[in-house]
Parts: structure tokens; C-alpha cells; sequence
């Protein structure tokens, strides 16, 4: 019997199988050391951006120098701490929604059991920053019901009647705002009620509006918004005095204020090389 065994032609067809994992073991390191080396690069760019960021403009750079050098991770809550809220970016609408999904319930649930113009207005802010507009709309709309008066709702509907473009309903709610109280946001409203003017074709209400407008507040997109209307009705002359006048405020601002006022400083230096002599 063992000598038959001995003699057993070997099966031809017989192939050793191979563990999966030494397979493609060097392909994988490969790929293991690029992507790695590519994140590590990623990370000491944005590092060096956040640094650099810090330094420029941050008042307390010291602290959040010392924290990124002992641990550079934390260049990402520098990031969402500090770098967002000054560029005013806002996160897609997708997000914001997963983030304040409870609190969206928690406020609805107010609504229904108290009803208050309170509630309403606050459920109706939450819902325009996650994007729900119709929703918010109606929010607002319901503390309006109950306070016919009230500027955070007129705001608040005004607001969403803005970004959908509703200009008409924006312009009398916004009206209504001005003359209840017309320090309200500290210009804001004044601005938006300029916007909407120009919007609806009042040109004439919206050079004067304007004009008033920036002898309380001078923000630079309502010196471009009026330097807008003077050339556009051909006073080519004034137009050019206020824009050089929005080219000196911003460039006599801190630099982190005037860093977030750059596009009107652009928009303005474009238009003077345009503007008729």
C-alpha cells in the first residue's frame, strides 16, 4: 500500500492556494502609504493656513497659538470657532437640518402647547436657518396673528420674502418695521428696505431712502448701493465721491473688518474704471 502511494502520479491540476491577505499585500501598502502621506500633507497645509489666519487676525493669537503647537489637531475647532464665524460661511442647509432636528421638535411642541408670538417667532428662525422658508413663513405669519405689531415677525417674514424674492411683500413689511422702530438691527433693516426699493423699480424712493441711510450707517454695500442708483440715473460725479468715500472707510478699517468688506472694495474699484469721465 505505501509503496503504491509512492508511486501515485502527483495531481497536475492541483494548485496551492494563497492566503487572500498575501495576495495583494504590496498593492495595499501602496495604497496605505499615499493616502497617508497625502493626509499628512493635507494636515500641515491647513495647519499652516490656520497659523498663519491666527496671526493676521485673531486678538487672542497667543492662546490659540499655544494650543495648535501642543496639539495641532485642534486647528479644526480654530477653524469652526473662529475662521467660519468671520467669513460668515454657513454650513448647507442638509447639515444645519441634522444638527437642530430635536430642537426644531422641541420648538414646534412649544407652539402648539403655549402659541405665543414668542414661540412662533422662534420656531419660525429656526426653520428659516435650516432652509424651510414656506414653513418659516408661516411661522411668522401666525405671531403676526397675535401681534400684528411685533418687528422680530415682520423681520423674520420680511427676511424670508427677500430670499424668495417676494420684493413687494418684503417692501411693506419692512416699511412697517421702519416705523415701529427704526434703529431695528442696527441699519439692517434699513439696508433691506433700500434693496427692495431698487428691486421694485423705485428709484426715487431708493436714492433718498439710501442717501438717509448712510448719514446714520455707513456700511460699504450701502455706499455701493447708492453709488449704484447716482450712476445709474446719470450722476456720474457723485457716484465717483462715494465710492472713493467706500474705498477710504474700508481701508481705514482694523484689517480683519476690512478682510470681510473686500468684495465691495473690489466691486467699488471695478466701477470707478467703468464710470464715464
Amino acid at each position: 500500500m505505501l509503496e503504491f502511494l509512492a508511486t501515485e502520479a502527483p495531481d497536475v491540476d492541483f494548485v496551492p492556494v494563497t492566503p487572500w491577505y498575501g495576495r495583494h499585500f504590496l498593492l495595499w501598502f501602496l495604497f496605505y502609504s499615499a493616502g497617508t502621506a497625502v493626509f499628512s500633507l493635507v494636515s500641515i497645509v491647513f495647519w499652516i493656513w490656520m497659523a498663519v489666519h491666527c496671526i493676521r487676525n485673531e486678538p487672542d493669537r497667543q492662546f490659540w497659538l499655544w494650543i495648535m503647537v501642543l496639539f495641532p489637531p485642534s486647528s479644526l475647532a480654530y477653524f469652526i470657532a473662529r475662521w467660519l464665524p468671520g467669513n460668515e460661511i454657513r454650513l448647507p442647509n442638509g447639515v444645519r437640518r441634522a444638527f437642530r432636528g430635536n430642537e426644531l421638535q422641541r420648538l414646534e411642541m412649544a407652539t402648539l402647547q403655549i402659541g405665543n408670538p414668542h414661540q412662533f417667532i422662534q420656531y419660525g428662525d429656526a426653520l428659516r436657518e435650516v432652509g424651510r422658508n414656506d414653513q418659516a413663513h408661516a411661522a411668522y405669519l401666525k405671531a403676526l396673528e397675535r401681534d400684528p405689531d411685533s418687528v422680530q415677525a415682520l423681520w423674520g417674514a420680511a427676511s424670508v420674502d427677500l430670499e424668495c424674492r417676494r420684493f413687494l411683500e418684503a417692501k411693506e413689511r419692512l416699511r412697517q418695521v421702519l416705523a415701529i422702530d427704526p434703529q431695528y438691527k442696527f441699519g439692517d433693516v434699513s439696508l433691506a428696505f433700500g434693496r427692495a426699493l431698487i428691486e421694485t423699480q423705485d428709484y426715487d424712493g431708493a436714492l433718498d431712502h439710501m442717501q438717509k441711510h448712510i448719514q446714520r450707517w455707513r456700511q460699504p454695500e450701502a455706499l455701493y448701493l447708492l453709488a449704484c442708483l447716482e450712476a445709474q440715473m446719470g450722476r456720474y460725479d457723485a457716484s465717483r465721491v462715494t465710492l472713493q468715500q467706500l474705498l477710504m472707510d474700508v481701508n481705514s478699517c482694523p484689517t480683519p473688518i476690512a478682510r470681510r468688506y473686500g468684495v465691495w472694495k473690489s466691486k467699488a474699484q471695478k466701477m470707478l474704471k467703468k464710470l464715464p469721465a
